[in-house]
């Protein structure tokens, strides 16, 4: 076997490999099934770095959207059928948002089952209340619905700054080898989800990583109004607010120091500790 591929040692109870051939079903069998996918559509420039450092360490399949869909969160498609279309060698996109990609791809789509899911690399960073929005957090908090562990990788960028998206895709492949060989779980039952967001800096400027609690943002930017060719009135979204809640231990401190920042999510967005004053407020008790 190559040994650049990475033995598969159970995220899950079972893996159904995809039809081999005679000669390559002994090597397929413990390959690292490895899902991306992305927001900013299959033509993006960081899912290209992603798969060129993820696919050394296993069976690589890409299933992204037919074009940029970033902002669209946790949304699927439910008024029309979805279509997947190959554009590549285990490389299909999907006209329906980052959700419905890795839904597809994890729920019937082939004939196997995927081990692990990494969406990325994103073009700008998701950091604290980013992560509502992204469909980059999107695709890898789908993967976790369904049971598997998940990355979502951002490449923190300016105006002036490299777009080293190989550097987030680096980080990305680096954490897939350490997952596959020492499985993290949460603190809940079932795999864990990372969301990573690196500094676009050259090679051998990043200062190292840190494991950080999402921050927050100020208040998003107003609306720019503007008018289409007909007079009509159109409204852009504002830009995303400045950091407030940026200090060290947030992911936007670690980032802004240099620093690779990475993220455990969680699923429940219970306010478990205001549970007692609720059911006060109710006079539940």
């Amino acid at each position: 076997m190559d040994p650049d591929f990475i033995c598969y040692r159970g995220f899950q109870r079972y893996s159904i490999v995809r039809t081999a051939t005679p000669a390559s079903a002994a090597q397929a069998v413990n390959q690292l099934k490895i899902l991306l996918s992305n927001d900013d559509g299959y033509r993006a420039e960081g899912l290209a770095a992603l798969g060129r450092a993820i696919k050394p360490l296993g069976a690589v399949t890409i299933v992204a959207p037919d074009r940029n869909r970033s902002g669209a969160s946790n949304s699927l498609t439910l008024d029309v059928p979805v279509s997947a279309t190959r554009y590549d060698t285990d490389a299909y996109y999907v006209n329906g948002t980052p959700t419905d990609c890795v839904h597809l791809a994890v729920s019937g789509l082939f004939d196997f089952e995927h081990d692990i899911v990494v969406s990325g690399v994103n073009d700008g960073a998701n950091l604290g209340d980013d992560t509502l929005y992204s469909g980059t957090v999107a695709a890898a908090l789908e993967g976790r619905y369904l049971g598997l562990p998940a990355i979502a990788v951002s490449l923190c960028m300016t105006p002036d700054s490299p777009r080293n998206f190989a550097l987030g895709a680096d980080i990305a492949a680096q954490l897939v080898r350490r997952m596959a060989r020492e499985p993290l779980q949460g603190p809940e039952e079932g795999p864990i989800i990372l969301n990573v967001n690196v500094p676009d800096v050259p090679d051998g400027q990043l200062r190292g990583i840190k494991v950080t609690r999402l921050g927050s943002r100020h208040r998003a930017k107003p609306i720019v109004r503007a008018t289409d060719p007909r007079g009509r009135d159109v409204y852009w979204v504002g830009n995303a607010g400045a950091g407030q809640d940026a200090g060290p231990g947030t992911d936007f401190h670690a980032v802004a120091e240099g620093y690779a920042s990475i993220t455990p999510l969680q699923i429940d967005l219970t306010r478990h500790a205001a549970m007692s004053d609720l059911k006060r407020w109710l006079d539940l008790e």
